[in-house]
Protein backbone atom coordinates (compact mmCIF):
# COMPACT_ATOMS: atom_id res chain seq x y z
CA UNK A 1 0.00 0.00 0.00
CA UNK A 2 0.90 3.73 -1.22
CA UNK A 3 1.85 6.23 1.68
CA UNK A 4 -1.03 8.44 3.39
CA UNK A 5 -0.46 12.27 2.62
CA UNK A 6 -0.19 14.45 5.92
CA UNK A 7 -3.10 16.19 4.81
CA UNK A 8 -4.92 12.80 5.04
CA UNK A 9 -2.62 11.10 8.31
CA UNK A 10 -3.14 14.39 10.80
CA UNK A 11 -7.12 14.31 10.59
CA UNK A 12 -7.48 12.33 13.67
CA UNK A 13 -9.12 9.16 12.04
CA UNK A 14 -9.12 5.86 13.67
CA UNK A 15 -5.97 3.87 12.78
CA UNK A 16 -8.19 1.24 10.82
CA UNK A 17 -9.37 4.06 8.46
CA UNK A 18 -5.58 4.31 7.16
CA UNK A 19 -6.76 1.52 4.88
CA UNK A 20 -9.26 3.33 3.01
CA UNK A 21 -7.23 6.26 2.77
CA UNK A 22 -4.01 3.73 1.59
CA UNK A 23 -6.24 2.70 -1.27
CA UNK A 24 -7.65 6.29 -2.07
CA UNK A 25 -4.49 7.66 -2.26
CA UNK A 26 -2.83 5.43 -4.79
CA UNK A 27 -5.98 5.66 -7.27
CA UNK A 28 -5.30 9.50 -6.63
CA UNK A 29 -1.80 8.93 -7.76
CA UNK A 30 -2.82 6.58 -10.78
CA UNK A 31 -5.13 9.13 -11.78
CA UNK A 32 -2.78 11.92 -11.99
CA UNK A 33 0.18 10.13 -13.31
CA UNK A 34 2.79 12.83 -12.51
CA UNK A 35 0.47 15.60 -14.09
CA UNK A 36 -1.31 16.60 -11.00
CA UNK A 37 -4.26 16.76 -12.52
CA UNK A 38 -7.11 17.02 -10.63
CA UNK A 39 -9.98 14.63 -9.52
CA UNK A 40 -14.08 15.15 -9.97
CA UNK A 41 -14.84 13.37 -6.41
CA UNK A 42 -18.51 12.57 -5.91
CA UNK A 43 -19.29 11.53 -2.17
CA UNK A 44 -22.38 9.83 -1.84
CA UNK A 45 -23.72 10.19 1.98
CA UNK A 46 -20.79 11.60 2.54
CA UNK A 47 -22.22 13.32 5.91
CA UNK A 48 -19.75 15.98 7.53
CA UNK A 49 -16.98 15.55 4.78
CA UNK A 50 -15.01 13.04 6.74
CA UNK A 51 -13.73 12.08 3.33
CA UNK A 52 -14.18 15.14 1.26
CA UNK A 53 -12.44 18.01 3.38
CA UNK A 54 -9.32 16.04 3.31
CA UNK A 55 -9.85 15.12 -0.29
CA UNK A 56 -10.19 18.97 -0.96
CA UNK A 57 -7.07 19.97 0.73
CA UNK A 58 -4.95 17.85 -1.40
CA UNK A 59 -6.60 19.97 -4.51
CA UNK A 60 -9.66 17.65 -5.70
CA UNK A 61 -13.19 19.08 -6.09
CA UNK A 62 -15.66 17.46 -4.13
CA UNK A 63 -19.38 17.16 -4.62
CA UNK A 64 -20.80 15.46 -1.37
CA UNK A 65 -24.28 14.35 -1.27
CA UNK A 66 -25.82 14.14 1.71
CA UNK A 67 -29.56 14.00 2.97
CA UNK A 68 -28.46 15.58 6.44
CA UNK A 69 -28.81 19.37 6.95
CA UNK A 70 -27.17 19.22 9.91
CA UNK A 71 -24.16 17.21 8.70
CA UNK A 72 -23.94 19.61 5.68
CA UNK A 73 -24.05 22.87 8.07
CA UNK A 74 -20.95 20.68 9.90
CA UNK A 75 -19.58 20.00 6.18
CA UNK A 76 -19.59 23.83 5.42
CA UNK A 77 -18.01 24.88 9.04
CA UNK A 78 -15.38 22.23 8.53
CA UNK A 79 -14.58 22.74 4.77
CA UNK A 80 -14.22 26.94 6.01
CA UNK A 81 -11.80 25.99 8.54
CA UNK A 82 -9.90 24.25 6.33
CA UNK A 83 -9.98 26.63 3.37
CA UNK A 84 -11.57 24.40 0.67
CA UNK A 85 -14.73 26.02 0.70
CA UNK A 86 -14.19 26.63 -3.56
CA UNK A 87 -13.81 22.68 -3.88
CA UNK A 88 -16.59 21.45 -1.49
CA UNK A 89 -20.21 21.46 -3.30
CA UNK A 90 -23.22 20.69 -0.81
CA UNK A 91 -25.99 18.93 -2.66
CA UNK A 92 -28.95 17.89 -0.18
CA UNK A 93 -30.70 14.25 -0.99
CA UNK A 94 -31.15 10.92 -0.18
CA UNK A 95 -28.48 8.03 -2.60
CA UNK A 96 -31.79 7.31 -3.81
CA UNK A 97 -32.35 10.64 -5.66
CA UNK A 98 -28.35 10.63 -6.99
CA UNK A 99 -29.65 10.28 -10.98
CA UNK A 100 -31.69 13.45 -10.36
CA UNK A 101 -28.80 15.64 -9.21
CA UNK A 102 -25.32 13.93 -10.58
CA UNK A 103 -24.77 13.89 -14.08
CA UNK A 104 -23.75 10.58 -15.82
CA UNK A 105 -20.42 10.09 -16.81
CA UNK A 106 -19.11 13.28 -14.16
CA UNK A 107 -17.11 11.67 -11.45
CA UNK A 108 -13.64 10.01 -11.78
CA UNK A 109 -14.16 8.32 -8.30
CA UNK A 110 -16.95 8.14 -6.29
CA UNK A 111 -17.49 7.46 -2.99
CA UNK A 112 -20.23 5.40 -0.94
CA UNK A 113 -19.50 4.78 2.35
CA UNK A 114 -21.70 2.97 5.03
CA UNK A 115 -24.56 3.15 2.53
CA UNK A 116 -25.38 0.36 0.80
CA UNK A 117 -26.57 -0.79 4.01
CA UNK A 118 -29.17 1.90 4.38
CA UNK A 119 -31.04 1.84 1.46
CA UNK A 120 -34.04 -0.10 0.28
CA UNK A 121 -32.67 -1.25 -2.88
CA UNK A 122 -28.46 -1.50 -3.27
CA UNK A 123 -28.62 -2.84 -6.70
CA UNK A 124 -30.90 0.32 -7.68
CA UNK A 125 -27.92 2.17 -5.71
CA UNK A 126 -24.96 0.47 -7.25
CA UNK A 127 -26.56 1.00 -10.81
CA UNK A 128 -26.77 4.82 -10.08
CA UNK A 129 -23.06 4.98 -8.92
CA UNK A 130 -22.00 3.10 -11.86
CA UNK A 131 -23.51 5.65 -13.81
CA UNK A 132 -22.37 8.88 -12.79
CA UNK A 133 -18.63 7.30 -12.84
CA UNK A 134 -17.21 8.38 -15.81
CA UNK A 135 -15.48 5.37 -17.87
CA UNK A 136 -12.30 4.54 -16.57
CA UNK A 137 -13.19 5.98 -13.78
CA UNK A 138 -13.16 3.96 -10.04
CA UNK A 139 -16.22 3.41 -7.18
CA UNK A 140 -15.11 2.96 -3.36
CA UNK A 141 -17.71 1.24 -1.36
CA UNK A 142 -17.85 0.35 2.31
CA UNK A 143 -19.80 -2.08 4.09
CA UNK A 144 -20.97 -4.12 7.10
CA UNK A 145 -19.45 -7.23 7.29
CA UNK A 146 -22.03 -9.86 8.22
CA UNK A 147 -18.86 -12.33 9.09
CA UNK A 148 -17.48 -9.51 11.66
CA UNK A 149 -20.60 -8.83 13.78
CA UNK A 150 -21.15 -12.68 14.15
CA UNK A 151 -17.89 -13.13 15.46
CA UNK A 152 -18.46 -10.06 17.67
CA UNK A 153 -21.15 -11.16 19.39
CA UNK A 154 -19.97 -15.14 19.65
CA UNK A 155 -16.75 -13.45 21.84
CA UNK A 156 -19.52 -11.39 23.84
CA UNK A 157 -20.92 -14.87 24.35
CA UNK A 158 -24.42 -13.36 23.04
CA UNK A 159 -24.62 -17.30 21.12
CA UNK A 160 -28.29 -16.99 20.17
CA UNK A 161 -27.91 -13.13 18.57
CA UNK A 162 -24.96 -14.21 16.80
CA UNK A 163 -27.10 -17.22 15.61
CA UNK A 164 -29.73 -15.16 14.12
CA UNK A 165 -26.90 -12.82 12.30
CA UNK A 166 -26.00 -15.95 10.70
CA UNK A 167 -29.32 -17.84 9.83
CA UNK A 168 -30.98 -13.91 8.28
CA UNK A 169 -30.95 -13.53 5.07
CA UNK A 170 -29.76 -10.00 5.34
CA UNK A 171 -27.58 -10.56 8.60
CA UNK A 172 -29.92 -8.28 10.73
CA UNK A 173 -31.04 -8.95 13.95
CA UNK A 174 -35.11 -8.26 13.61
CA UNK A 175 -36.78 -5.52 15.15
CA UNK A 176 -33.72 -4.30 17.34
CA UNK A 177 -30.99 -3.56 14.00
CA UNK A 178 -30.72 0.30 12.91
CA UNK A 179 -29.42 -1.26 9.60
CA UNK A 180 -31.25 -2.75 6.73
CA UNK A 181 -28.78 -5.71 5.53
CA UNK A 182 -24.85 -6.81 5.98
CA UNK A 183 -22.63 -7.71 3.15
CA UNK A 184 -19.78 -10.85 2.99
CA UNK A 185 -17.08 -10.28 0.42
CA UNK A 186 -19.02 -12.54 -1.91
CA UNK A 187 -22.54 -11.08 -1.97
CA UNK A 188 -20.66 -7.60 -2.39
CA UNK A 189 -18.59 -8.78 -5.07
CA UNK A 190 -21.82 -10.21 -7.09
CA UNK A 191 -23.58 -7.01 -6.25
CA UNK A 192 -20.90 -5.02 -7.22
CA UNK A 193 -20.63 -7.05 -10.83
CA UNK A 194 -24.19 -6.95 -11.29
CA UNK A 195 -23.42 -3.22 -12.20
CA UNK A 196 -21.44 -3.87 -14.72
CA UNK A 197 -18.11 -2.92 -12.48
CA UNK A 198 -15.20 -4.57 -12.11
CA UNK A 199 -14.13 -5.29 -8.45
CA UNK A 200 -10.35 -4.61 -8.38
CA UNK A 201 -9.83 -4.87 -4.76
CA UNK A 202 -10.96 -5.89 -1.47
CA UNK A 203 -9.98 -5.01 2.14
CA UNK A 204 -10.84 -5.78 5.62
CA UNK A 205 -11.20 -2.57 7.51
CA UNK A 206 -11.52 -2.78 11.22
CA UNK A 207 -9.70 -6.36 11.36
CA UNK A 208 -8.96 -6.30 15.19
CA UNK A 209 -9.45 -2.62 16.00
CA UNK A 210 -13.15 -2.11 16.84
CA UNK A 211 -12.37 -5.10 19.50
CA UNK A 212 -9.91 -3.28 21.41
CA UNK A 213 -10.64 -0.31 23.99
CA UNK A 214 -10.93 2.59 22.41
CA UNK A 215 -8.04 3.90 24.63
CA UNK A 216 -5.39 1.56 22.67
CA UNK A 217 -5.97 3.40 19.36
CA UNK A 218 -5.32 6.26 21.09
CA UNK A 219 -2.21 5.23 23.26
CA UNK A 220 1.33 4.30 21.89
CA UNK A 221 0.37 1.23 20.67
CA UNK A 222 -2.00 2.95 17.81
CA UNK A 223 0.73 3.12 15.43
CA UNK A 224 1.33 -0.62 15.21
CA UNK A 225 -2.35 -1.03 15.30
CA UNK A 226 -2.17 1.03 12.37
CA UNK A 227 0.41 -0.89 10.66
CA UNK A 228 -0.82 -4.17 11.28
CA UNK A 229 -4.41 -2.73 10.12
CA UNK A 230 -2.36 -2.31 6.65
CA UNK A 231 -0.72 -5.47 6.82
CA UNK A 232 -4.21 -7.58 7.24
CA UNK A 233 -5.75 -6.01 5.16
CA UNK A 234 -5.69 -7.68 2.16
CA UNK A 235 -4.92 -11.51 3.38
CA UNK A 236 -7.29 -13.97 3.83
CA UNK A 237 -9.06 -14.73 6.70
CA UNK A 238 -8.39 -11.31 7.96
CA UNK A 239 -10.22 -9.46 5.45
CA UNK A 240 -12.89 -11.43 5.92
CA UNK A 241 -13.47 -10.96 9.37
CA UNK A 242 -13.20 -7.22 9.49
CA UNK A 243 -15.79 -4.87 10.91
CA UNK A 244 -16.27 -3.70 7.11
CA UNK A 245 -15.56 -4.60 4.09
CA UNK A 246 -14.01 -1.67 1.43
CA UNK A 247 -14.17 -2.99 -2.38
CA UNK A 248 -12.47 -0.47 -4.77
CA UNK A 249 -14.21 -1.22 -8.60
CA UNK A 250 -13.32 0.14 -11.97
CA UNK A 251 -15.99 1.26 -14.85
CA UNK A 252 -14.85 -0.19 -17.71
CA UNK A 253 -13.94 2.06 -20.66
CA UNK A 254 -16.33 2.44 -23.54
Amino acid sequence: MVDIPKEITHTGHHPRMAVVWSVLSAEIERFAAGTGATLRILDVGGGSGGFAVPLAELGHDVTVVEPSANALASLHQRAADAGVTDRVRAVQADADELPDVAEPGTADLVLCHSVLEMVDYPDTALDALANVCAPGGAVSILVANRIAAVFGKALAGHFQTALDLLTHIDGVIDGRDTIKRRFETATLTALVGGSKLVTEQVHGVGVVGDLLPASAAQSESGEALREFELATAARVPFRDMATQIHLLARKPMR
